[in-house]
């Protein structure tokens, strides 16, 4: 009896049973989505889709994620998209860093001296991994072509953080270093740490 009403599900309903291969660029950005707790795993999800997204062809203008009707908005759009991704990488790596940073060596950690100075290790090697995608972004941003009056309205938070990274006012160098800084600090306190200080 089962198997003739999982056999009749399955015939009823064949459009929900077929799937597409993820080719092109923006399919990929589409399976990009923040969670509510953003654990390790999830982070790295989302890395690897953005990642898959960065590697892939775009998809025919008709199908991109913003209206293109000229080779310059095109052209834009591209450039755009590349900045874009760049600096949600850039995020992302800040967050899984996060995870592994200690924000102060406090005496009574010293049983776990060598668990936290591995896990400083791991957010740094992070944080100067999210370097790179950085100075990628910000190639990316000099290579959106100049365009007064151009404005793709579809991703309007796209030509914003453009306008950011141009002027200076979002600076991801800026904030990694700070947060080196502090890590290094941080790391020193730890390797300070000894039996007498427990």
């Amino acid at each position: 009896m089962v198997f003739i009403i999982l056999g009749v599900f399955f015939l009823a309903a064949p459009g929900y049973l077929h799937s597409y291969k993820i080719t092109y660029a923006e399919q990929y950005y589409r399976l990009f989505h923040l969670h509510f707790y953003q654990y390790p795993n999830d982070l790295m999800e989302n890395i690897h889709y953005l990642e898959r997204a960065l590697r892939s062809d775009f998809a025919n203008p008709l199908n991109a994620l913003a209206r293109i009707e000229t080779e310059k908005e095109w052209e834009r759009y591209r450039a755009l998209f590349y900045m874009h991704v760049n600096i949600k990488l850039v995020e992302l790596h800040l967050r899984l860093g996060s995870k592994f940073d200690r924000q102060n060596a406090y005496f009574y950690q010293y049983p776990w001296k060598y668990a936290n100075l591995q896990s400083l290790e791991k957010a740094e090697s992070i944080y100067r991994y999210a370097l790179g995608y950085w100075e990628e972004a910000l190639e990316w941003a000099d290579k959106v072509p100049y365009a007064p009056y151009m404005n793709l309205e579809e991703i309007q938070n796209w030509e914003d953080e453009h306008y950011r990274v141009e002027n200076g006012d979002l600076d991801y160098q800026d904030i990694i270093e700070r947060h080196l800084e502090r890590l290094q600090s941080v790391r020193e306190k730890y390797e300070a740490m000894g039996p007498d200080t427990y």
